[in-house]
């Protein structure tokens, strides 16, 4: 065992976070603790980090086991280059590094039983060197930052100039090649973009060591974490098995408490019918069998009744109006800041119904694009055409929509002044928003609460066409859910930006990948996107080994792949309408058949030979035709067998 957790208790004033909370971490084990925002996952890590002390409860780690803590926003300050500043994670190694160089040059002026000591020296300090993998540190650290997003020529530069993210990506390659026994992470998938991510993700799985993570990036959870801590009500309760296993046995659970507390509540409001009867005879004996079983129901120990948390926000988003089909065309658009170029001569289209995900690395503009569509940023080039009736509803993952000097209340009333007091409240309250919570001011609030608040006005607008830039952040797994669960059931249009790869698989049907300035397009959700990328690059590989292992669609290929993939969708459609039509032909010869054998078997037809002659001929014509269409039945349920076409 790495590391035992004993009964922690963390109470702030007199609230309590932490209550009994008791789990291990075996050695290189991957776990993940996860919760509700504000149910203390971090200040279990801070306290597992001795940052924090506990109220109450022991931390104990294995004696001789080192243990590396990244934080939620956690900066370097230094005057180094990032190259540098990642070196000093192997400051001992780069120590003994400089006595071999130091051993190297007196053993060339030296000689005798001074020589042989140096040799001797250098030879146990050269061995540790080699044992420790010296001789790799700095292909390790320019694998781990280039991993982590960051490029060659960025490696020179000062941290001094990085931004806050930028910085927390530093701490985070500082700390791997650090290598303790056990890494605890708090969200360290904020500030990396996808391709880091999935980076990260095999880092993470095949190290040695042991991990504990806090992340609401469920597909980063489910490919490394093997145990679940939950954190529900201040208690801990410990699940094997990745976060979709955790969410399936937790709802199973959910609805084995609720059957019990319904059962419970049946059997408590029978006894109490059955004791104001017998009070209602008005009996001595029946009194005293009335008081023996309130007795035994005062005893009873009342069960809660369970609270489902998808109950507890309500989200869901009706269009006013249909728009057209043709929602939203861009063509030829091109956008530059300075002298960089982030895309010229982009296209592509959105019809009504689509849900779609731009996704690509940090910087490549998918940010910039919506913007664009919102008329927030002008464009260099190009048009943007909306369709018939298209109403646009904005998500800004920095909350630009949002007035941070008004109240909660105030921002509801001023942008819809038609709704009533009571459909306000009525409105916050379905985003947790209660009591007094309304009149807290926008700029007060945390990044998940602002994230709510967006919501909610999202959900008064009864746009037809959502635009959304990185709506999961800052919301927890529950609020996750429940937005995904309000766009799979949405009539209108989306089109938006994530980095968070689950709710793009549950959401998303088309995707467009935008780099290096062009789009590619995916019909289909992020597992389909993955597989195909994957094919594609198997694919150049053993068709031309000098060729990129990636191939982008031209951006004017967009338009033509589109309707590529729909003609191959009514192509496999009609196959299966061809299908129906065939079996229920043959049906009807084989009906016909049986008919034709019947009266050859009637005595009345043997002995009428032109009758014979007729029906003989009937039933060879209808067996042509049934083995006819046999064969073209077996051709289409052939083709249909082999998979519907990749759209």
């Amino acid at each position: 065992m790495l590391l035992q957790c004993s009964k922690i208790e963390k109470t702030f004033i007199a609230d309590p976070v932490l209550s009994d909370c008791s789990f291990h971490i075996e050695e290189r084990e991957k776990a993940a603790i996860v919760g509700i925002n504000g149910a203390g996952k971090s200040t279990l890590l801070k306290i597992i980090a001795k940052e924090l002390s506990a109220t109450s409860g022991e931390v104990t780690l294995s004696k001789g086991k080192t243990l590396g803590y990244l934080a939620q926003q956690e900066a370097v300050s230094t005057e180094n280059t990032i190259y540098e500043e990642l070196l000093t994670a192997k400051c001992e190694l780069l120590s003994l590094e400089q006595e071999l160089r130091s051993l190297e040059s007196l053993m060339k002026s030296t000689s005798g039983d001074e020589l042989s000591a140096l040799m001797n020296r250098y030879s146990i300090c050269s061995h540790e060197f080699e044992q420790k993998n010296g001789y790799s540190i700095r292909s390790e650290v320019t694998g781990i930052l280039k991993g982590l997003g960051f490029a060659e020529e960025d490696f020179q530069k000062s941290m001094s100039t990085l931004s806050g993210g930028q910085k927390t990506r530093v701490a985070l390659g500082r700390l791997l090649l650090s290598k303790p026994d056990l890494i605890l992470l708090d969200e360290p998938t904020n500030h990396l973009d996808m391709d880091s991510i999935a980076w990260l993700e095999n880092y993470l799985k095949s190290y040695d060591g042991a991990v504990l993570i806090v992340a609401h990036d469920r597909y980063f959870l489910d490919k490394i974490v093997t145990k679940i801590i939950e954190l529900e009500r201040s208690h801990c309760k410990v699940y094997k098995g990745n976060y979709s296993a955790y969410a399936e046995k937790k709802q199973l659970l959910r609805e084995a408490e609720m059957k019990q507390y319904l059962n419970q509540q049946q059997e408590i409001r029978h006894q109490e019918e059955v004791i104001r009867k017998l009070k209602s005879y008005n009996r001595e004996k029946s009194i005293k069998r009335a008081e023996s079983r309130e007795k035994m129901l005062a005893k009873i120990d009342v069960l809660d009744k369970p609270t489902d948390l998808n109950d507890a926000m309500n989200f869901q988003i009706i269009p006013s109006v249909e728009s057209g089909n043709d929602v939203l065309t861009v063509k030829g658009l091109k956008k530059s800041f300075g002298n960089l170029l982030l895309f010229e001569n982009l296209n592509f289209e959105i019809k009504r119904g689509e849900r779609i995900a731009l996704i690509g690395k940090n910087g490549t503009g998918k940010t910039t694009i919506l913007k664009m569509i919102n008329r927030l940023i002008p464009k260099d080039a190009g048009e943007i055409i909306r369709g018939v009736k298209v109403e646009i509803g904005y998500y800004d993952q920095d909350h630009q929509v949002l007035h941070g000097e008004k109240t909660l209340f105030e921002e509801i009333s001023d942008d819809f002044p038609d709704l009533t007091n009571t459909k306000i409240r009525n409105t916050l309250a379905a985003f947790l928003f209660t009591g007094d919570d309304v009149f807290k001011r926008i700029g007060d609030l945390s990044g998940g609460e602002r994230g709510r608040m967006s919501l909610a006005k999202l959900m008064l607008s009864n746009a037809n066409f959502l635009i959304l830039d990185e709506p999961t952040n800052h919301l927890d797994m529950v609020s996750k859910e429940i937005l995904e669960q309000a766009l799979t059931s949405y009539t209108g249009t989306v089109f938006f930006v994530s980095h968070d790869r689950y709710f793009i698989n549950k959401t998303a049907t088309r995707i467009l990948d935008l780099s290096d300035g062009s789009l590619t397009n995916y019909i289909g959700n992020y597992d389909y996107y993955l597989e195909k990328r994957e094919n594609m690059a198997s694919s150049c590989a053993s068709s031309d080994h000098s060729a990129p292992l990636s191939q982008k669609t031209p951006p004017s290929s967009i338009k033509q792949s589109w309707q590529e993939a729909k003609a191959e969708q009514a192509k496999f459609r009609k196959m299966e309408n061809d299908l129906k039509k065939i079996e229920a032909e043959i049906e009807q010869l084989e009906t016909k058949n049986a008919e034709i054998d019947i009266h050859l078997s009637d005595p009345s037809v043997a002995t009428n030979a032109a009758e014979c002659i007729r029906l003989s001929r009937e039933k060879a014509e209808a067996e042509a035709s049934l083995n006819s269409l046999m064969e073209e039945w077996e051709t289409l349920q052939e083709a249909i067998a082999t998979g519907a076409p990749h759209i």
